[in-house]
């Protein structure tokens, strides 16, 4: 067994293929690539007789490793996120978009390549306010979002959705607020997600970045509420039926992210979506390692 070895805590692990598969992604290598790294780099340690290892040495070889394969640009970002990783920078993303475009997916697929334990949904922040606050008292909290505008009196000249759907984003708003602000106070990464994070109603701190997911079209959302409903207990039918609204939700969800100059992303495949991400946030971070 190899026993990696923490140089700041002295702390002993055996070393895991996973958990190096899972840094390598960092770079951009899918993980069928990353875990043939990962095997080459646990093969090298074992003809070095190596029982123990420093996590720099493990850093080292795998930078190397990337190298000799042709991969000199995916060694480059192994190493720097590799980098930031070990100087504790605080991280947290926020992904916003219309219902059915692909947020849990990429976040849940972020979160691996991150090392993000947390994963938070406004789903979930919206359902512990439906417990605490009553019907009466917040219509909006709880309808659906594309729904809002039954239960809510817009002014006159206002479009019902569009004012139905910022009400409820504005209540939901406190409650991801709170989050991050346990994240900033504490130090904790997370990923954020839903529709409800929209650009403009959230005041975002260093080392906090927003990303609002799209898909093409009207038929890229009807597929994406068909695909969903193979695997989850919600039916298709109720989105199916509002996919209108649910389409004018996002055209104003991507022209306030535009306004704000909130990257959009558009999610027609997982991959590249993810990669998107990934280096722009490379790009944005590059200050905290230079």
């Amino acid at each position: 067994m190899i026993l990696v070895v923490d140089k700041e805590t002295g702390a002993k692990l055996p070393f895991s293929r996973g958990i190096l598969t899972r840094s390598i992604t960092l770079s951009g290598v899918d993980v069928g690539v990353a875990y043939a790294i990962a095997s080459a780099v646990q093969k090298e340690l074992i003809k070095r007789g190596k029982r123990f290892v420093t996590t720099d040495e493990i850093r080292e070889l795998t930078y190397s490793t990337l190298i000799e394969r042709g991969l000199r640009e995916e060694a480059e970002r192994y190493l720097f996120w590799r980098t930031l990783r070990r100087r504790k920078v605080r991280l947290t993303v926020l992904l916003g978009g219309a219902t059915g475009v692909g947020k849990s997916t990429i976040a849940t697929e972020l979160a691996f390549r991150l090392g993000i334990l947390s994963i938070i949904g406004t789903d979930t922040i919206r359902e512990v306010l439906r417990k605490v606050i009553a019907r009466e008292l917040l219509p909006d909290i709880h309808v659906s979002s594309f729904l809002a505008s039954n239960v809510v009196n817009a002014p006159r000249g206002i479009d019902p959705l569009i004012y139905g759907f910022e009400t409820q984003v504005k209540h939901v708003s406190v409650g991801i607020k709170a989050v991050l602000e346990r994240s900033r106070r504490e130090g904790l990464n997370a990923i954020i997600e839903g529709i409800h994070v929209v650009p403009g109603f959230i005041e975002l701190d260093e080392n906090e970045f927003m990303y609002v997911i799209t898909v093409p079209g009207r038929e890229s959302l009807l597929a994406h509420f068909y695909e969903r409903a193979r695997y989850s207990p919600r039916g298709a039918e109720r989105y199916v039926k509002n996919v209108e609204k649910i389409m004018r939700i996002q055209d104003y969800i991507v022209d306030r992210a535009k306004e704000l100059g909130i990257p959009v992303i558009e999610n027609v495949e997982l991959e590249k979506a993810v990669t998107a991400i990934m280096e722009d946030l490379m790009k944005r971070l590059k200050k905290e390692v230079d």
